[in-house]
C-alpha cells in the first residue's frame, strides 16, 4: 500500500507478499536478519518485533490503525529498531517468542507482538494492541512510550527480566527426556481426554471458536481401527459431517472453474461462521481426513468433500508450474465500488441478491436447502458484521428438499447446481480476496500426500499427476545448489530459507505417499536421502527428537523442539511416522530406532495429555499394533494388477504398508519376500506381517478378506 507515503521501506526488498504490504508503511521496517541486528547493537536500541502473515485479519487492522500512523511510526522509528516476519516464512522464529507470548500471558495469536534486547532476549509482548488507551488498558501508541522510557530509564531491570526469560527458553530447548512407560492405556486415557473434549451436536472438540485439528481426527480413526471401539471414529465422522455442511465449507464449489474448499476455522460453536481465509495446510490435512472417512464408510459426502477441496486446490491455488500457492486473505472488497475490504466480503449473500440472480423455483430450492434468511441467518451478531447478509450453510439434503416441496429428486438435484453455478459466476465478478501466492515446501508436501492419496482411493489419475508435478517442482526448485539442503519458500521466481524440520518430515511423508501411488522406486531413494539429512541436521543424537531448526540456522537464538500437533501435525509426530514406514519399507533398524527414541523423548507428554500430540500416538498405535505389508507383483499396466491394487486402496488400512516388487527391483525388507521378486511376474498379492508372508493370492475378494479386520463393521457416526 503506498497511500501513507510513497518512499518504501526496507521491505521493499523482500519477496514475502505479507512483507510487501508493509513496504510502504512510514514504519522503517527491517526484515529479520544481520541488518537488524547489527543496527540494534550498534544505536544500542531493542527491537520491536511484529510477527503475522499476509491473510490475517487483525494484522492488517493493526496495519491500519497503527503502522500507518505517522505519530506511532515516529516513536517506532526513534525508540526501536522494527522488525517485520513472515510466520510462514519463519515458523522457527514465530514458535520461538509465541512460546514466550503464550507463557507471560495466557494466549497467543497474529499479529504477534514482542520486545527484544539486542541479544535477541524477549522481555515483554503480546499480540493486537489497539492504537489508543481503551477500557483502562493501554493502547499501543502509550505502551510504546512506557518500554521507551524504562529502557532508558530502568535498564537493568528490563535485561534481568530477559536473561531470565531467555534461560527459561534455552531449558525448554536442552531439556532431557523424562520417560514415560507407554502401552495400551497411554492410548485409552488419551480416548478418554478427547472424549470430554468432545461435542456431541456439533462435533469438534472445542467451545466457540472451533478448530478443525485434523490430527486429532487422525487419532481417532487409528484408534478405532486398533481398537474396534466405533465410538471413537463415530466422533471423527460427526465432526467431519457437521464441517463439510456448515459454513466453514465454501459451499460455491463448480467442479473444473474452482470455489470450495474450507476456511481456517468458524468463529461459533456450530462450524456456520467462518473466519473466511484459506489456507492451504488446512485444506490439504482435511482432504486427508475425509478420504479416510469414505475408505471407512463408503458415504458419498465424504469423497465429494475430498473431491470438493481438490478442485479448489487445482483451479484457484496451483501456480502455472504446478506448487501451490499459501492462502487467500479473509478480507476483500464486498463489491468493485467499495473502497473499504471487509471480511467475508466475498463469500456473504443477501435474500434479494440470491433472488435476483435465480429463477423463482431456483431461489425457493436454493433458500431453503442452504438456511438463507430475510435478514441474515448469522445467530450471533455482536458487531453487525453480517446484517442482513447469509453465510451459506447445507441444511436439508436434495432427498429431504424434494419431499418439501413434492418435486422429484433429480430435479431438485438439477435445480441446485444450476443455482450454484449462477451465484458461483456472479461471484467472480465481485473483487476476489487476495492470494498470497508464497510456495511452501511444507504445505506443498501436504497436498502433495492428500493428492497421492486421493489418487488411490478416489482412483483419479489426474490427482496423481497433479502430485508428481508438485513434487517435481519441488525437486527442480527447492533444493539448495551446491549443498543439496532443502529450502523452504519459493515466491516471485525466489528460492531461499534454510527448510525447517517440518518441510523435511512433510516432503518425506509425500514422497513415501506418491511412492505408493505410483510405485516409482526414485521416490522411495529420495524420501531415504531427505531422511538422512533431516537427522544430519536436526536430530538430537542425545536425548531424542528433532529441533525444528536446522544445526546451520544462524539466525535463530534457540532451537525448539515441537510437541504440539495443533492445525498442522507437529515434525516430530510426522518423524515418527516417516522412521517407522521407512523401517519396514527398507528393513533399516535404525529408522526404527530413529522412531522409538523420538517417543521416548516425548513418552511424558504422551502420557500425561495425549490429546497435545494426538499424531503421535497415532503413530505409536501404528508400532504397538504390527500392520500388514502388501508386496504387490506384476505390471502396473495389466488389468488384474490394478484390481488386486484398488482393493487395497478401498480399504481403510492405517499403517499398512503397499510395495511394488519385480525380478529387477525385489522387496528386501521382510524375511521371505524375496519370494514375492523372484517367483514370477503376474498379479499376485502377498501380505506380510510380523516378518513372515501369507501365500500369494490373486483376485481382489482374497486381498479384501485377508486385510480387513475381523468382526469390524464401517464406521457409524453418532
Amino acid at each position: 500500500m503506498k497511500e501513507k507515503n510513497k518512499v518504501p521501506n526496507a521491505l521493499a526488498k523482500e519477496k514475502s507478499p505479507y512483507l510487501l504490504q508493509h513496504a510502504y508503511n512510514p514504519v522503517q521496517w527491517l526484515a529479520w536478519g544481520p541488518d537488524a541486528f547489527n543496527t540494534s547493537l550498534r544505536e544500542d536500541k531493542p527491537i520491536f518485533l511484529s510477527v503475522g502473515y499476509s491473510t490475517c485479519h487483525w494484522c492488517h487492522v493493526m496495519e491500519r490503525e497503527s503502522f500507518e500512523n505517522d505519530e506511532i511510526a515516529q516513536v517506532l522509528n526513534h525508540s526501536f529498531v522494527p522488525v517485520k516476519i513472515d510466520r510462514e516464512e519463519r515458523p522457527d522464529i514465530d514458535r520461538l517468542y509465541m512460546a514466550y507470548v503464550q507463557a507471560s500471558t495466557g494466549s497467543g495469536g497474529w499479529p504477534m507482538s514482542v520486545w527484544l534486547t539486542p541479544e535477541l532476549k524477549p522481555f515483554y509482548g503480546g499480540t493486537y494492541y489497539p492504537p489508543e488507551d481503551r477500557f483502562g488498558r493501554p493502547g499501543f501508541l502509550s505502551l510504546l512510550q512506557s518500554i521507551a522510557d524504562a529502557w532508558q530509564e530502568d535498564r537493568k531491570k528490563l535485561e534481568h527480566v530477559a536473561d531470565g526469560i531467555q534461560s527459561q527458553l534455552k531449558s525448554f530447548s536442552s531439556a532431557a527426556p523424562h520417560p514415560e512407560s507407554l502401552g495400551e492405556k497411554v492410548l485409552d486415557d488419551a480416548f478418554k481426554q478427547i472424549s470430554s473434549h468432545f461435542d456431541p451436536g456439533a462435533g469438534g472438540f472445542s467451545s466457540a471458536p472451533k478448530f478443525p485439528r485434523p490430527s486429532i481426527l487422525t487419532f481417532l480413526f487409528n484408534y478405532a481401527y486398533f481398537t474396534g471401539r466405533e465410538e471413537a471414529s463415530a466422533m471423527a465422522l460427526l465432526t467431519l459431517e457437521r464441517m463439510a455442511r456448515g459454513g466453514i465449507h465454501d459451499h460455491l464449489g463448480v467442479k473444473g472453474k474452482g470455489g470450495g474448499g474450507f476456511a481456517r476455522y468458524a468463529t461459533d460453536a456450530l462450524w456456520h461462521v467462518p473466519h473466511f481465509e484459506k489456507m492451504l495446510y488446512d485444506n490439504a490435512l482435511l482432504a486427508l481426513s475425509f478420504l479416510d472417512a469414505f475408505q471407512l464408510t463408503k458415504e458419498t459426502l465424504y469423497a465429494q468433500t475430498a473431491e470438493d477441496i481438490f478442485n479448489y486446490v487445482l483451479c484457484d491455488m496451483t501456480s502455472p508450474e504446478g506448487a501451490f500457492y499459501s492462502a487467500e486473505d479473509a478480507d476483500s472488497f464486498p463489491d468493485r465500488e467499495s473502497k473499504t475490504k471487509i471480511e467475508g466480503g466475498f463469500y456473504v449473500w443477501t435474500k434479494t441478491e440470491i433472488a435476483e440472480l435465480l429463477d423463482p423455483l431456483e431461489e425457493q430450492i436454493f433458500s431453503f436447502r442452504y438456511g438463507i434468511e430475510q435478514n441474515s441467518n448469522v445467530l450471533e451478531d455482536p458487531h453487525g458484521a453480517f446484517d442482513r447478509k447469509n453465510i451459506l450453510s447445507l441444511k436439508a439434503d436434495e432427498e429431504t428438499t424434494a419431499k418439501h416441496f413434492d418435486l422429484p429428486t433429480d430435479q431438485v438435484a438439477n435445480l441446485s447446481r444450476s443455482a450454484i453455478e449462477k451465484l458461483f459466476q456472479a461471484r467472480m465478478r465481485r473483487p476476489r480476496p487476495d492470494r498470497d501466492d508464497k510456495i511452501i515446501t511444507s504445505w506443498n508436501a501436504l497436498m502433495i500426500s492428500a493428492l497421492a492419496k486421493g489418487s488411490r482411493v478416489l482412483q483419479n489419475t489426474d490427482y496423481l499427476t497433479a502430485a508428481e508435478k508438485a513434487a517435481g517442482f519441488i525437486g527442480d526448485n527447492l533444493f539448495e545448489t551446491g549443498t543439496g539442503n532443502l529450502l523452504r519458500r519459493y515466491c516471485k521466481g525466489e528460492s531461499g530459507i534454510t527448510g525447517q524440520a517440518e518441510d523435511y518430515a512433510f516432503l518425506i511423508q509425500g514422497l513415501l505417499d506418491l511412492y505408493e501411488a505410483s510405485f516409482d522406486d526414485s521416490l522411495l531413494h529420495k524420501a531415504q536421502e531427505l531422511a538422512e539429512r533431516q537427522c544430519e541436521h536436526f536430530y538430537d543424537d542425545e536425548h531424542g527428537g528433532f529441533f525444528n531448526a536446522s544445526s546451520q540456522e544462524t539466525s535463530v537464538p534457540i532451537r525448539l523442539k515441537e510437541d504440539y500437533d495443533g492445525a498442522e501435525p507437529s515434525a516430530n509426530s510426522v518423524s515418527v511416522m516417516n522412521f517407522s514406514r521407512l523401517w519396514l519399507m527398507t528393513g533399516k533398524q535404525h529408522y526404527l530406532d530413529i522412531a522409538e527414541k523420538t517417543l521416548y523423548y516425548f513418552s511424558a507428554i504422551l502420557a500425561a495429555n495425549g490429546m497435545q500430540l494426538p499424531e503421535m500416538l497415532a503413530g505409536y498405535a501404528r508400532l504397538l499394533h504390527p500392520s500388514n505389508t502388501v508386496i504387490l507383483t506384476g505390471s502396473q499396466s495389466d488389468p488384474a494388477f490394478k484390481a488386486l491394487k484398488k482393493s487395497v486402496e478401498q480399504l481403510y488400512l492405517p499403517g499398512t504398508t503397499v510395495m511394488h516388487a519385480t525380478k529387477e527391483k525385489p522387496v528386501s525388507s521382510i524375511p521371505g519376500a524375496e519370494t514375492a521378486s523372484e517367483e514370477n511376474n503376474s498379479a499376485a498379492a502377498y501380505i506380510c506381517k510380523g516378518g513372515s508372508c501369507r501365500l500369494p493370492v490373486t483376485t481382489p475378494e482374497e486381498v479384501t478378506n485377508l486385510l480387513r479386520p475381523s468382526g469390524r463393521s464401517a464406521g457409524k457416526k453418532s
